[in-house]
Protein backbone atom coordinates (compact mmCIF):
# COMPACT_ATOMS: atom_id res chain seq x y z
CA UNK A 1 0.00 0.00 0.00
CA UNK A 2 1.33 3.40 -1.01
CA UNK A 3 1.80 5.95 1.75
CA UNK A 4 -0.04 9.22 1.02
CA UNK A 5 2.96 11.27 2.16
CA UNK A 6 5.16 9.58 -0.46
CA UNK A 7 2.54 10.23 -3.12
CA UNK A 8 2.17 13.89 -2.11
CA UNK A 9 5.93 14.44 -2.19
CA UNK A 10 6.22 12.80 -5.63
CA UNK A 11 3.47 15.06 -6.97
CA UNK A 12 5.07 18.14 -5.41
CA UNK A 13 8.41 17.25 -7.04
CA UNK A 14 6.80 16.57 -10.44
CA UNK A 15 5.12 19.95 -10.38
CA UNK A 16 8.41 21.61 -9.50
CA UNK A 17 10.10 19.85 -12.42
CA UNK A 18 7.74 21.70 -14.78
CA UNK A 19 8.37 25.04 -13.06
CA UNK A 20 4.95 25.35 -11.43
CA UNK A 21 5.13 28.42 -9.23
CA UNK A 22 4.27 29.00 -5.58
CA UNK A 23 3.97 25.29 -4.82
CA UNK A 24 2.29 24.45 -1.54
CA UNK A 25 1.83 21.08 0.14
CA UNK A 26 -0.84 21.14 2.86
CA UNK A 27 -1.60 18.37 5.34
CA UNK A 28 -5.40 18.28 5.35
CA UNK A 29 -5.72 15.35 7.79
CA UNK A 30 -6.02 17.46 10.97
CA UNK A 31 -8.87 19.56 9.56
CA UNK A 32 -10.88 17.33 7.22
CA UNK A 33 -11.61 13.74 6.29
CA UNK A 34 -11.94 14.39 2.54
CA UNK A 35 -8.28 13.71 1.74
CA UNK A 36 -4.83 13.60 3.32
CA UNK A 37 -3.00 16.27 1.32
CA UNK A 38 -3.55 19.15 -1.08
CA UNK A 39 -0.78 20.03 -3.50
CA UNK A 40 -1.40 23.48 -4.98
CA UNK A 41 0.56 25.20 -7.72
CA UNK A 42 0.32 27.95 -10.31
CA UNK A 43 1.01 27.69 -14.03
CA UNK A 44 1.55 30.84 -16.08
CA UNK A 45 -0.39 29.72 -19.15
CA UNK A 46 -2.82 27.07 -20.36
CA UNK A 47 0.11 25.37 -22.09
CA UNK A 48 2.14 25.21 -18.89
CA UNK A 49 -0.92 24.08 -16.94
CA UNK A 50 -1.24 21.14 -19.34
CA UNK A 51 2.48 20.37 -19.03
CA UNK A 52 2.31 20.37 -15.22
CA UNK A 53 -0.71 18.05 -15.11
CA UNK A 54 0.76 15.69 -17.69
CA UNK A 55 4.09 15.63 -15.84
CA UNK A 56 2.36 14.72 -12.59
CA UNK A 57 0.42 11.93 -14.28
CA UNK A 58 3.46 10.53 -16.07
CA UNK A 59 5.97 10.73 -13.21
CA UNK A 60 3.60 9.32 -10.59
CA UNK A 61 2.58 6.47 -12.90
CA UNK A 62 6.21 5.66 -13.78
CA UNK A 63 7.71 5.96 -10.30
CA UNK A 64 4.85 4.78 -8.08
CA UNK A 65 2.57 2.89 -10.47
CA UNK A 66 -0.44 5.04 -9.55
CA UNK A 67 -3.00 6.62 -11.87
CA UNK A 68 -5.37 9.42 -10.89
CA UNK A 69 -8.96 8.57 -10.02
CA UNK A 70 -10.14 11.54 -12.06
CA UNK A 71 -9.06 14.77 -13.67
CA UNK A 72 -11.52 17.64 -13.62
CA UNK A 73 -11.42 21.03 -15.28
CA UNK A 74 -10.08 22.22 -18.60
CA UNK A 75 -6.63 23.55 -19.29
CA UNK A 76 -8.02 26.81 -20.67
CA UNK A 77 -10.35 27.27 -17.67
CA UNK A 78 -7.48 28.16 -15.37
CA UNK A 79 -8.03 25.35 -12.85
CA UNK A 80 -7.45 21.63 -13.16
CA UNK A 81 -7.97 19.25 -10.26
CA UNK A 82 -6.25 15.86 -10.26
CA UNK A 83 -7.73 13.43 -7.75
CA UNK A 84 -5.51 10.68 -6.40
CA UNK A 85 -7.86 9.93 -3.50
CA UNK A 86 -5.50 10.57 -0.61
CA UNK A 87 -3.92 13.50 -2.46
CA UNK A 88 -5.76 16.21 -4.37
CA UNK A 89 -3.77 18.30 -6.84
CA UNK A 90 -4.88 21.82 -7.77
CA UNK A 91 -3.13 23.54 -10.67
CA UNK A 92 -4.26 27.13 -11.23
CA UNK A 93 -3.72 30.03 -13.55
CA UNK A 94 -2.61 33.03 -11.46
CA UNK A 95 -5.96 34.86 -11.58
CA UNK A 96 -7.95 31.74 -10.65
CA UNK A 97 -5.64 30.99 -7.75
CA UNK A 98 -5.99 34.53 -6.45
CA UNK A 99 -9.76 34.32 -6.77
CA UNK A 100 -10.29 30.97 -5.01
CA UNK A 101 -7.58 31.42 -2.35
CA UNK A 102 -7.50 27.76 -1.27
CA UNK A 103 -4.67 28.39 1.18
CA UNK A 104 -6.84 30.93 3.01
CA UNK A 105 -9.80 28.56 3.00
CA UNK A 106 -7.66 25.76 4.45
CA UNK A 107 -5.48 28.03 6.63
CA UNK A 108 -5.70 25.67 9.60
CA UNK A 109 -4.06 22.86 7.62
CA UNK A 110 -0.37 22.49 8.46
CA UNK A 111 2.05 23.60 5.75
CA UNK A 112 4.34 20.69 4.89
CA UNK A 113 6.35 22.28 2.09
CA UNK A 114 6.48 25.46 0.01
CA UNK A 115 8.50 26.28 -3.10
CA UNK A 116 8.31 29.78 -4.52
Amino acid sequence: MLDSTTLARAIFDAMGDKQAEDLVLLDIRPVSIITDYFVIGTAGSARQLRAVVESVEEQVRETLGVKPISIDGAFDSGWVLVDYGDVIVHVFAPDQRAFYQLEALWNEAPLVARMA
